[in-house]
């Protein structure tokens, strides 16, 4: 969600700090500041809107400080405005703060600090924090922190600098991410990796209840309750190229074009051939467990939601095993039936998804083995969970989700086909899956040599204000993730139907001025959705139809069809997703919309 950078060294910190919050930007943000450690005391600036916005505030100010601290704001208490936006300060102008989460007992120690005579200046939860502070302090900064966060109910990632600590950062976390960067003679701290990249990749994670203070040459890590740790270092895989546009116009349409890399990334070295099984050994689980197996729970949010979808039909197809989808929000409101045989899945391209991992937890809790599958290294998903496996998708920066879900999707056709060979697929059967699943990555670059078709036929309907997507079988989540990214970034109404539906319904709000995007591939329920489609043509809607390649009589049916290779039948959301990706990304670009970063929306929910 927002965004933290943190610098304190012998260098110019201004530049380093925006430069920081620029790489934070495709998280999502309302409005940004910073605070820096003059010679004269704290100098801060904030501004609404864009960061452009914050650097014309800051003007040509000459600054020489090396140590402060810079926000991206996402509103969660409080309308986004200039004295919403962080850091916030206490009224003695020493103590400057970054928050990310919520303090949900915030209005408890606003009345308790306004009892002593505290006076606020914001709406927001994260002012009580600075106060709480200041009013805790007598001379030990750390302390100081510490002391506060134990009246503290909620999440938590903070960074506190003090003009009477001049050289020193304090960062404490509480269910949302946290990590200080190692340099040379310089350490930083910073919400996300990307905004530290371009100066180490050699970084710590803070865990839950862990406060970092950090100085130029040095940091120590301990608990809430003041134990001194000793933390592992880590090393960022990932270079500075990755998380640049590469030449694409947007982040997202580059990440839409690296879907083949990454998928070759995805199954690199998972395939054995010679037995036709995945190798999975992230999972953790023996030969006897994976044949043990009686229930799965696949629990995620939004795009990572419609992959655990498309994950529930293979698994049951194929494996035979009770898999069920949970929405991550709502699995631990509603009492679930989990125990000791149950396996969950916690699905999150960010692996900090707060909603996914209090589900995990949850199912921890009940006895359950919690399995992690997540893009990012060292997330506190992969870091809780019982074993997982990694998407290795790289950096994905556009906020709609794209590479990821083809990630996440490719490797839950793994564990489909590991969990079927450990229980009743021969190695055949196994080896034909294996196969077809190396053949993905070259038909999806066919796929993308197509998009000019794609975008001829966005730029006949970009004006319209809602659509319908339909699909059947194994491509109704696709359908499902097909308008969830048209509505991201184009704000146009969409809804995805199962194509049988249709007629319990959506069919009144069909006429010639709604097009219907229908995923009609080759199969046992082909004749259905044709029987769809000439539905929605005696209404005078308007089809734009993803076809198998060599379908001919769909092409009288439709108005528009976009054709994708054949393949292996439960691997069609893999290539049926792209060209609803494209259609979705020129669209929004026609209409002015900003793409990589879409309104309300923020990549990382690390907020309930």
């Amino acid at each position: 969600m927002c965004g933290i950078v943190g610098y304190v060294g012998s260098r110019k910190a201004r530049p380093i700090l925006m430069s920081g919050l620029k790489r934070l930007e495709y998280r999502g943000y309302d409005s940004a500041g910073i605070a820096l450690l003059t010679d004269t005391g704290l100098m801060l600036s904030r501004s609404v809107g864009k960061i452009v916005n914050l650097e014309a505030v800051l003007g040509d100010q000459k600054l020489d400080s090396c140590h402060g601290i810079a926000h991206t704001r996402w509103a969660t208490h409080g309308e986004p405005n200039e004295t919403n936006a962080h850091p916030h300060i206490d009224n003695k102008h020493e103590i400057a703060l970054v928050h990310n989460g919520i303090i949900e007992n915030y209005r408890a120690l606003r009345e308790f600090l306004t009892r002593k005579g505290v006076v606020f200046h914001t709406q927001t939860d994260t002012e009580v924090l600075v106060h709480l502070i200041a009013f805790s302090y007598t001379g030990d900064l750390t302390k100081a922190v510490r002391l506060a966060l134990t009246q503290v109910e909620g999440t938590y990632g903070i960074a506190v600098v003090s003009v009477r600590h001049p050289g020193t950062i304090i960062a404490a976390r509480m269910g949302s991410p946290l990590v200080v960067g190692l340099g040379n003679n310089e350490n930083f701290v910073a919400s996300d990796v990307s905004a530290m990249l371009e100066h180490t990749n050699r970084v710590v994670y803070l865990e839950d209840g862990e406060i970092a203070t950090v100085t130029a040459d040095d940091y120590k890590v301990t608990t809430i309750q003041n134990v001194e740790i000793t933390p592992p270092i880590s090393e960022i895989s990932w270079s500075l190229d990755e998380i640049e546009k590469g030449g694409f116009d947007h982040f997202m349409l580059k990440e839409i074009h690296e879907q083949p890399d990454t998928l070759r990334n995805a199954i690199r070295g998972r395939l054995n051939h010679e037995d036709g099984v995945a190798r999975l050994n992230g999972l953790n689980l023996q030969i006897e467990e994976l044949r043990g197996i009686n229930r799965i729970l696949l629990t995620a949010c939004g795009t990572s939601w419609h992959a655990a979808m498309i994950g529930k039909y293979m698994i049951e197809e194929i494996a035979r095993i009770p898999t069920e989808v949970e929405y991550a929000s709502e699995f631990r409101y509603r009492s679930p039936i989990v125990d000791e045989n149950t396996v969950l899945f916690a699905i999150s391209q960010s692996g900090e998804t707060a909603d996914t991992l209090a589900a995990m937890r949850e199912a921890r809790n009940r006895g359950a083995t919690v399995l992690g599958l997540v893009n990012v290294v060292g997330s506190t998903i992969a870091r809780e969970s019982d074993g997982g496996v990694y998407l290795h998708a790289g950096p994905e920066i556009g906020v709609a989700s794209t590479k990821a879900f083809t990630a996440q999707v490719i490797v839950l056709s793994l564990a489909a086909n590991l969990l079927a060979r450990m229980r009743q697929w021969s190695s055949q059967q196994g080896h034909e899956m294996i196969h077809a699943i190396e053949e993905i990555p070259s038909k999806i670059e066919q796929i993308l040599a197509n998009e000019d078709l794609i975008k001829e036929i966005a730029h006949r309907y970009y004006k319209a204000n809602n659509f319908l997507y339909l699909g059947r079988g194994i491509n109704f989540p696709v359908a499902l993730e097909g308008a969830l990214k048209l509505k991201e970034i184009s704000y146009i109404h969409a809804e995805g139907y199962p194509a049988a539906e249709m007629k319990h319904g959506p069919i009144a709000l069909i006429d010639e001025n709604m097009p219907v995007v229908v995923i009609a591939l080759e199969g046992p329920i082909y004749g259905k959705v044709m029987s769809n489609i000439a539905e929605i043509k005696a209404r005078q809607g308007h089809v734009i139809a993803i076809a198998t390649e060599g379908d001919k009589e769909i092409a009288d049916r439709a108005d528009h069809v976009i054709y994708i290779p054949k393949t292996y039948r439960l691997l069609t959301p893999l290539l049926s997703v792209v060209p609803l990706q494209l259609l979705a990304y020129h669209i929004a670009v026609m209409r002015g919309c900003h793409v990589d970063q879409p309104r309300n929306l923020a990549k990382s929910v690390t907020v309930e």
